[in-house]
């Protein structure tokens, strides 16, 4: 793998205002990690970062980092971890560790699935699921893989490709055991349907036991009985006059 070169700027503040400062500066905070080495904050260019990390070889570049005003020698790194801004998506800080190119290291290489739509079982409606989209090997920093590539158009439904049917650069070893599966192609998803109502059946109707009377306009409705109805008392009669005698 081909060695990319990336200029750096030691800093010699750290901390939250610090690191402010370099981004105010079209720049990216960075730190140095490593076996035998001192943890070195840096300052990176934006532009020259994202040149580094824009290649075949992804996030797996092989970077020398050469450093500006400072003695300390040359460092063969990778990119270990990228931290972006939740909102914007953009870098804010990025940690190197530096490796040496006679040992062994893991890294993960990603898979790349070809012929995902030309595949026999996805035409009939079956369904591709990449179960690894990364296989992590071992190897030397000079013999990462860039991508390891497999075709998915000869599988049928109920098919699938194992770690073992993966054609694995030469210099590196996968660390997945040989059965593991990387890519199923599953039956297509079964979709219940509802079964709809035979025609003519009706809600069944609720019959209330009693009869309820309907309450007459005014009356109370609280659940207490309406008074009786009071008849007309029968008027009374007057007492008849007697009539005087005739004299």
């Amino acid at each position: 793998m081909k060695t990319i070169e990336l200029t750096v700027e030691v800093r010699e503040k750290v901390g939250k205002k610090a690191a402010k400062a370099v981004r105010r500066a079209e720049k990216i905070p960075a730190i140095l990690y490593g076996r035998n080495v001192k943890p070195t904050p840096l300052a990176v260019g934006k532009k020259e970062l994202h040149r580094a990390t824009h290649t075949k070889a992804g996030s797996n570049a092989l970077i020398t980092l050469k450093m500006e005003g400072s003695k300390v020698k040359d460092t063969t790194c990778l990119i270990k971890e990228v931290q972006r801004d939740p909102v914007t998506d953009e870098l804010v800080h990025v940690d190197f560790t530096a490796v040496s190119l006679t040992e062994k290291i893991k890294v993960k290489v990603p898979l790349v699935v070809k012929d995902m739509e030309q595949a026999v079982g996805v035409k009939e409606g079956g369904v591709l699921d990449v179960v690894h989209h990364e296989i992590e090997v071992e190897c030397l920093p000079t013999e990462i893989p860039e991508r390891i590539e497999v075709s998915a158009k000869a599988l049928k439904i109920g098919d699938s490709i194992h770690l073992k049917d993966l054609s694995i650069p030469k210099g590196a070893t996968p660390l997945l055991d040989p059965e593991d599966v990387v890519i199923a192609l599953h039956p297509p998803e079964k979709v219940e349907e509802v079964a709809a109502p035979a025609e003519g059946t009706t809600e069944p109707e609720v019959i209330e036991k009693g009869k309820k009377e309907k309450p007459e306009e005014g009356a109370e409705t609280s659940g207490e009985k309406p008074a009786a109805e009071k008849k007309p008392a029968p008027a009374e009669k007057k007492p008849q006059e007697k009539q005087a005698p005739s004299k």
